[in-house]
């Protein structure tokens, strides 16, 4: 985003929208109601409709109509998924501190009020941190373990889906291009220091997750690869274990025909092994593909999004401060 649009009396929100129609008659005044906590700084609230085929558009352009000087929606041209919807977002969004939360509103809005104070005080990553959850976590739990294990093992334990970052973090990862990643790790990665605010993530109330098994699954190899070599390296431990595991078995075959003049056992223990050989190779080689193809995906050098149009009163385009 352009530096000479930031404001240093705007305080931006990004909501990212996907199927979300159940949820927007609630999120939008609960939003709205935040601005006098925050004053005297000003709300700016960013929605970003990720390719909603519901009626999530045509209530947020109504929105926008109804609050002109504080609501602005940004289309994308079609469904990118929550990291490049949340990456639209920290671009247009003008505030000298950007926040995020999820449309559904699991996490209380509220706690930005407290990370905004956290912020004017200088902090620069702020993140709701969850300390409970009246949701089933055993899918969530394995990735987060994940996370701990094999990337930071300072993470968050339930992760954090609500944060706040400074203009200069926002600035920071405005710069990074990078596709099929995860943006709260990638934040995490740049090294700011996390002040936390505790939350408590809420049971859905309206509306479906759109969040299923197979992008889970996805979601959990990206960020994998993205930011951890343990699959690459998986497979270098795979060929030591298998090598040393060959010349035991090697062994004990020479010493049972030795000793005990037991011919190598038959054809069974043959194909059992070329079975296991040819499935850890075939493992490896998907491996590599998945490095493979995100070198293609940064080769190409396509964008993580695609905006349509940015849907805002003519009214609400404020000066700004040239604040970097």
């Amino acid at each position: 985003m352009n530096a000479s649009a930031v404001l240093t009396d705007l305080v931006s929100i990004i909501v990212p929208v996907y199927q979300n129609e159940a949820n927007l008659g609630e999120t939008v005044p609960r939003l709205l109601a935040l601005a006098p906590a925050l004053a005297p700084l000003q709300l700016e609230i960013v929605f970003v409709n990720d390719g909603s085929t519901d009626q999530s558009l045509a209530l947020l352009t109504a929105a926008v109509a109804a609050y002109p000087a504080t609501i602005r929606v940004v289309c994308l041209t079609r469904n990118f998924g929550q990291t490049p919807a949340i990456q639209a977002g920290l671009r247009h969004a003008r505030g000298a501190c950007v926040g995020v939360i999820s449309c559904d509103l699991q996490e209380p809005p509220e706690a930005l009020v407290e990370m905004v104070a956290h912020w004017r005080r200088g902090a620069k990553f702020v993140i709701g941190e969850r300390v409970a959850r009246e949701e089933p976590r055993l899918t969530s739990g394995i990735y987060w373990l994940i996370v701990r294990r094999f990337v930071f093992a300072d993470y968050p334990p339930l992760g954090f889906d609500c944060f706040l970052l400074d203009r200069q973090v926002v600035d920071s990862v405005n710069h990074i291009n990078e596709k099929n990643t995860s943006i709260f790790v990638l934040i995490y990665w740049l090294g700011y220091k996390p002040v936390s605010v505790p939350v408590h993530r809420q049971l859905r109330k309206l509306g479906r997750s759109q969040w299923r098994l197979a992008a889970k699954i996805r979601f959990t190899v990206n960020t994998l690869i993205g930011f951890s070599y343990a699959p690459a390296r998986c497979i270098t431990w795979l060929g030591l274990t298998t090598a040393i595991g060959s010349i035991l078995y090697l062994l004990v075959l020479i010493w049972r025909w030795y000793s005990l003049r037991v011919a190598p056992p038959g054809w069974m223990t043959q194909v059992g092994l070329t079975i296991l050989l040819g499935a850890m190779i075939l493992f490896a080689l998907g491996i590599i593909s998945e490095y493979l193809l995100r070198i293609l995906d940064e080769a190409r050098k396509r964008p993580p999004f695609e905006v349509e149009r940015v849907i805002e009163q003519p009214g609400n385009q404020r000066q700004g401060s040239g604040l970097t």
